[in-house]
C-alpha cells in the first residue's frame, strides 16, 4: 500500500513540476514562449491535421455504433445500482462541464467571423450566412460530444465494473493489465493531467476576457489585460471557496443555477428576436449540416491554404482534445448507475440538439440583424473585439440592460463551474483516481491552472491559448483512439463472461 501510495503522488509531482516550468517559461521568456507555440502549430496543422481530423469523425462513429450495439444494456456499476444524479442536474453538470464558457464566448462571435470570412467565397452574403451557421454547428456538434463520450464511457466503465481507479490509465487495462500501474499508465496520467490544465487554461482565458468585456460593458471598466488577470484572481478566490462545498453541493447547485439562466436567456432572446427566422434557421441549418457532415469531417485541404482549417476546425478538435480526460472524468464520476444506451444519449445527442439551438438562436439573430437588416456595424464590432460580441448583440435588442446583466450572471457562474470542476478531476487524477480529493491537492491545481491561464494571456491572447491548446492535444488523440479499443475488449469481455447478462426481450 505505501508503495502504490508513494507511486501515485509521482503523477501529481511531475505534472507541478512540468507546469511550473512552462509558468516560468511564460513569464521571463514570453516572446520564446510565442514563437515556439507557433512552430508547433503550423508543424501539427501542416503534416498531422488529418490525425485529428480522422480521429474525431472515428469517435462519433464508435459513440453511435455503441448506442447501437449489444452492449448498450450494461449499466456502468452494479445491475442493482442507481443514479446518484436526477436527470437534469446531470446533464446541467455535463453541459456546464463540457462548453458553458465556450459555448457563451463563440455563439455570436463565430457565425459572424465565418459570415464576413467564410472558408470558401465571399463574405455579407446569403451563402456566407448559411456556410457560417453550418460550420458553427459542425465545431459544436456531433464531434465535440462524441470526444467526451467515448473517453467518459471508457472511464466510466472501468472505474464502476472493473473497480479500477478513477485513472484515465485505468482505461486501457485490456491492452496493458498491470502495466498501468507502472511507468506507461503514470506517463498516461501525466499526458492527462497536462492536457487537461491547458485545455482549462485555454477555457479561463476565454472566459476572463469575456468577463471583462461584460464588465466594461456594463460598468465601462476598460477592457485591459490587466483586468482580464483581475478577473483571474478574483475567480480563482471564488471557484476556490466553492471547492469546499463538495461535488453534490457546489457543483451541482452552479450548474443548476446556469442552466436555468441560460434557459432564461435563450427564452428572452427567442421572443425579443426574429422568432420566425429563428426557427427557420435552425432547421435550414439543420439540412446543410447532416447533408454535408462527411465532407466537413474530411476536409483536410491537401491542395491550397489551410490556414481556415487550422484556425478554426483544426483548433477547435484540439481544444476538445485537451478538454477531455477532464470532462471524460467529470462525467464518468457523475454517471454511475446509467445503461450505456443512457449514457450515449445523454452525453453525445442531447447536449449536441441543445448546442444546435443555443447557436440558432444567437448566432442566427446576429446574422439577422446583419444581413437581413443591414446592421453591418454589428459585424464590425464583433470582429473588432470578440471579448463584447454577446454584449454587443444584446444592444441590438430590446431589454438590452437586462439581458446584459443575466448574461454577465451567466459567464460568471460557467467561469467558475468549469473552473471547479476541473479542479475536482486533476485532485481526482493527482491522488490515484480518489473519488473524493482532498481540498489541499484541488486549491494546488486550482492556483495553477489559473497562473497558467493568466501567462497564456499574458504571453499574446486568444492566438497563444489556441496554439498552445493544439501542442499539448495532439498526442492525447493517439492515445484516446487506442482507449476506444481498449473499451471494445472490455465490454466483448465483459458479456463473454457473463458478468453482466443481456435480456433481449429489453432491447428498446
Amino acid at each position: 500500500m505505501g508503495k502504490k501510495g508513494k507511486n501515485a503522488n509521482v503523477v501529481f509531482y511531475v505534472s507541478v513540476l512540468l507546469t511550473v516550468a512552462f509558468i516560468i517559461w511564460g513569464i521571463f521568456f514570453t516572446e520564446s514562449l510565442s514563437a515556439i507555440t507557433d512552430i508547433i502549430f503550423d508543424g501539427t496543422i501542416e503534416y498531422f491535421g488529418w490525425v485529428y481530423l480522422g480521429a474525431a469523425l472515428f469517435f462519433v462513429l464508435f459513440s453511435v455504433y455503441l448506442l447501437l450495439s449489444k452492449y448498450g444494456h450494461i449499466r456502468l456499476g452494479k445491475k442493482t445500482d442507481k443514479p446518484e444524479f436526477k436527470t437534469i442536474s446531470w446533464l446541467a453538470m455535463l453541459f456546464a462541464a463540457g462548453t458553458g464558457v465556450g459555448i457563451l464566448f463563440w455563439s455570436v462571435a463565430e457565425p459572424v467571423f465565418h459570415y464576413t470570412s467564410p472558408p470558401t467565397g465571399e463574405g455579407y452574403t446569403e451563402a456566407a450566412a448559411n456556410v457560417a451557421l453550418k460550420y458553427s454547428f459542425f465545431h459544436w456538434g456531433f464531434h465535440p460530444w462524441a470526444i467526451y463520450t467515448v473517453i467518459g464511457l471508457a472511464l466510466a466503465f472501468f472505474q464502476f465494473n472493473k473497480q479500477l481507479p478513477a485513472l484515465v490509465s485505468s482505461a486501457f487495462y485490456p491492452l496493458l493489465k498491470d502495466k498501468i500501474h507502472g511507468p506507461i499508465g503514470k506517463t498516461i496520467d501525466i499526458l492527462a493531467v497536462f492536457a487537461t490544465v491547458f485545455g482549462i487554461a485555454t477555457s479561463l482565458g476565454l472566459g476572463a476576457m469575456q468577463v471583462s468585456g461584460g464588465l466594461h460593458s456594463l460598468f465601462n471598466i476598460p477592457n485591459t489585460l490587466a483586468v482580464q488577470i483581475t478577473v483571474i484572481v478574483v475567480a480563482t478566490i471564488l471557484y476556490l471557496i466553492s471547492i469546499s462545498t463538495g461535488l453534490e453541493r457546489g457543483i451541482q447547485y452552479l450548474s443548476n443555477t446556469a442552466m436555468v439562466l441560460s434557459f432564461l436567456i435563450m427564452f428572452l432572446v427567442l421572443v425579443m428576436g426574429p422568432t420566425f427566422t429563428i426557427f427557420k434557421v435552425f432547421f435550414n441549418t439543420m439540412g446543410g449540416y447532416v447533408d454535408d457532415f462527411i465532407s466537413m469531417s474530411l476536409n483536410a485541404k491537401p491542395f491550397g491554404d489551410n490556414k481556415w482549417n487550422g484556425s478554426w476546425t483544426l483548433f477547435y478538435w484540439a481544444w476538445w482534445i485537451a478538454w477531455a480526460p477532464f470532462v471524460g472524468l467529470f462525467i464518468a464520476r457523475i454517471s454511475k448507475g446509467r445503461t450505456i444506451r443512457e449514457f450515449v444519449i445523454g452525453v453525445l445527442f442531447v447536449p449536441a440538439l441543445g448546442t444546435f439551438v443555443w447557436l440558432s438562436i444567437f448566432g442566427g439573430s446576429a446574422l439577422h440583424l446583419i444581413h437581413n437588416l443591414g446592421q453591418k456595424e454589428l459585424a464590425q464590432q464583433v470582429i473588432s473585439n470578440v471579448d463584447l460580441s454577446m454584449f454587443r448583440f444584446f444592444d441590438y435588442l430590446p431589454a438590452s440592460s437586462v439581458l446584459n446583466i443575466i448574461g454577465f450572471a451567466v459567464v460568471i457562474i460557467y467561469y467558475i463551474t468549469v473552473a471547479d470542476s476541473s479542479t475536482f478531476v486533476l485532485g481526482m487524477l493527482s491522488e490515484s483516481g480518489n473519488l473524493n480529493p482532498s481540498n489541499r491537492i484541488k486549491i494546488t491545481w486550482g492556483i495553477i491552472q489559473s497562473m497558467v491561464a493568466a501567462v497564456l494571456l499574458l504571453a499574446g491572447g486568444l492566438e497563444v491559448l489556441q496554439t498552445a491548446s493544439i501542442a499539448v492535444a495532439f498526442p492525447f488523440a493517439i492515445i484516446m483512439v487506442f482507449m476506444c479499443w481498449s473499451l471494445y475488449k472490455g465490454l466483448k469481455s465483459e458479456v463473454k463472461e457473463d458478468k453482466i447478462s443481456e435480456p433481449k426481450e429489453k432491447i428498446s
